[in-house]
């Protein structure tokens, strides 16, 4: 054994990720049992409520309000080791950090987040902040989103979406909402584009058929199957790219307020890793949230192969059955817990008001209410903007379970066009 290697502490559970997968498992398996030995490695020193920066760019919500010292975020008796991972080295049951040092675990929780990939628009990174560019998947822009929207005299406003794996997928169109709204609402004249790599605006046909209402209502122009290649900052022109007949074909669209979604992935140090599927993700079973080739490591969350929609709802269907199959294979016994795909978008459609799209594997339909959830209603927007933040802090982070509320419902074809 090197001497690096004997200087290696071995812990119960090792969990990588401070967010809030992180944490929610972190405060259940203490409260589960409290002996249980849990380190928590992060190097983030603040732990922000992402869900909530769409509203900080629709001008419902402080920024300040949706950040918080990481220390006081993480559960008692856990230890926190602020650094990066470096690597996973699962045949020793080992982490590496950044620095050199290694972790080793007798169970290993993922839960990394997604990474955003920045650089992978052109001239993307030169642009943000200013030239009329910003994106509510930074804590710093969402501020800016508002100032540009509230400062809109007219003209064109594109908002994008990558193709693949966003968090919060429905985030990107959710700009799109509130700053039409508000243009609506100022009487400002705007050409509102919504320009997405996927094949649709949204991956439910139950719910999408609801949104392109929702986008015909704003009039706003869909084009879907591009990307953002580049963006012009100083000409205050986006590039998109897309294939026509087999062929690669870029246009060039000038506007005056550009809302971003860079391309995501999984992080780096899980797409290079043995844990890693051919995608790149952290390859879980989709139920037990195990990995399927090392028995001792699970994992939930934005970094898994688990085929749900990347939404922080999802961590509050995973973390209980996670922490529940961990501890029975801590004690020896067969897991019995099993995630169902369970994901929430509250989809802000206009200031007051959201439609609140729940769904499980294979988008069935699973609302944790009985009225029909393809109507925006303004209990929804109570609920996004007051009640699932006090949820998030105090109860997801602070390992507190709930009965589960969502089930599988159906209702007649057609969309109704009231909002509540």
């Amino acid at each position: 054994m090197s001497t690096t290697q004997s200087l290696v502490r071995k812990h119960t559970v090792v969990i990588v990720g401070a967010g809030a997968g992180g944490i929610a498992v972190a405060a259940q398996l203490r409260r589960a049992d409290p002996g249980v030995d849990v380190v928590i490695v992060d190097p983030a020193a603040q732990h922000y409520y992402q869900p909530a920066w769409t509203l900080v760019g629709g001008g419902a919500y402080a920024p300040e309000a949706t950040r918080r010292s990481l220390t006081g975020c993480l559960p008692a008796g856990v230890v926190h080791v602020a650094s990066a991972v470096k690597a996973f080295l699962p045949d020793e049951s080992q982490i590496e950090c950044e620095d050199g040092t290694r972790l080793g675990y007798e169970y290993l929780v993922v839960a990394a987040g997604i990474q955003v990939n920045w650089d992978a628009v052109e001239g993307l990174v030169q642009a943000l902040g200013k030239n009329g560019v910003t994106s509510n998947y930074r804590y710093d822009l969402a501020p800016y989103t508002w100032q540009l929207v509230r400062e809109f005299k007219g003209g064109t406003a594109v908002f994008t979406q990558p193709a693949g794996a966003v968090k919060c997928p429905g985030a990107p169109q959710k700009a799109l909402y509130l700053s039409a709204d508000h243009f609506r609402r100022k009487g400002v004249k705007a050409t509102v584009q919504f320009r997405s790599g996927a094949a649709s605006v949204f991956g439910v046909p139950f719910y999408a058929e609801a949104l392109d209402k929702v986008m015909d209502g704003y009039s706003a122009q869909t084009h879907f199957s591009q990307n953002l290649v580049q963006v012009r900052g100083s000409e205050k022109v986006a590039v998109f790219e897309s294939v026509i007949n087999g062929e690669t074909v870029r246009e060039e669209v000038s506007y005056d307020l550009l809302h971003v979604v860079p391309p995501q992935s999984a992080p780096d140090f899980i797409r290079d890793s043995a844990l890693a599927d051919g995608a790149g993700w952290l390859d879980v079973d989709k139920h037990t949230l195990r990995h399927v080739r090392y028995a001792n490591v699970f994992g939930l969350g934005d970094c898994t192969s688990t085929p749900n929609s990347k939404t922080a709802a999802a961590i509050k269907s995973q973390a209980p059955v996670l922490v529940s199959n961990l501890l029975q294979s801590l004690r020896g016994q067969s897991q019995s817990a099993s995630y169902d795909g369970y994901a929430a978008c509250p989809l802000t459609t206009s200031q007051g008001r959201v439609l609140l799209a729940e769904f499980t594997y294979g988008g069935t339909v699973s609302p944790s209410f009985p009225a029909d959830p393809r109507v925006p209603r303004r209990f929804y927007w109570w609920l996004k903007r007051a009640f699932m933040p006090w949820f998030y802090w105090n109860i997801l982070l602070k390992g507190r379970r709930i009965p589960v509320t969502h089930k599988t419902r159906t209702y007649p074809v057609g969309v109704a066009s009231a909002q509540r």
